[in-house]
């Protein structure tokens, strides 16, 4: 039977994809994201966001991906650590070039080594985890304490959400999934953090062609007053251009 209150980090993180209305998590399971899916299972009773089970995280996130494209909206991925980030990294490129929002998530740590468990903490941490992928999400975060947690989810699902939309990959400290939530932390209002609404086509569209005539005789003049700047100026003094 599920918990009605909140009592680690990990059911913080659950609370909060509820909130943003995320209904499926796809993962392969990983010892680094072990609280998140307790949580998941024990605290949520798999229901809102429900796990869909992957035999690989590049599966993971490219389920997330065809979701999003089908239902209009985001679904989370969790993938393990270092070595599941490395197997998920095609997807998520695939996802940034196709401009379509995922909600990457994924485990490390103990960040506190004096907290690592022999050999197989230590090859499951890096710093930063979020290195990997930072050449093809939109943004990466790993929030440094419990209180820290909500603001990175939200703010994470904004970015992915705003135009032009792609994911973004949000890493969790093992220590901070299972630490005991000792005071509520409050979630802010998620009408606070949604993404702004699309901008409209140009407003060239929306100027006669005689007003954008008068801009660009304009901006011609400016060229010819000062010959030197601008791309032409570049291709005269380089000689490509006769004057």
């Amino acid at each position: 039977m599920a918990d009605s209150k909140p009592r680690y980090g990990s059911d913080l993180i659950v609370d909060l994809l509820k909130v943003l209305g995320i209904e499926y998590v796809a993962l392969n399971p990983g010892s680094s994201f072990r609280g998140i899916h307790d949580s998941l299972v024990n605290y949520n009773g798999n229901r809102n966001p429900e796990i869909i089970l992957c035999c690989h995280e590049e599966i993971a996130v490219s389920v997330a991906h065809g979701y999003a494209k089908a239902a209009g909206k985001p679904m989370a991925a969790i993938v393990h650590n270092v070595v599941g980030l490395q197997h998920a990294s095609m997807a998520i490129y695939n996802a940034w070039c196709d401009r379509t929002p995922i909600l990457v998530m994924g485990g490390t740590g103990p960040m506190d080594s004096s907290k690592r468990r022999p050999w197989i903490d230590w090859i499951h941490t890096a710093l930063v985890q979020g290195n990997l992928v930072r050449d093809f999400v939109k943004w990466d975060d790993q929030p440094g304490g419990l209180g820290a947690i909500p603001n990175t989810m939200l703010r994470g699902y904004r970015i992915a959400m705003t135009e032009p939309k792609g994911p973004v990959y949000l890493c969790f400290d093992v220590e901070h999934q299972e630490a005991p939530l000792e005071n509520e932390i409050p979630i802010p209002d998620p009408l606070r953090y949604r993404p702004p609404a699309p901008r409209r086509e140009t407003q060239l569209s929306q100027h006669s062609p005689a007003q954008l005539d008068r801009q660009r005789k304009g901006v011609d003049r400016q060229r010819g007053r000062y010959p030197g700047i601008g791309y032409y100026g570049s291709l005269r003094r380089s000689g490509a251009l006769r004057s």
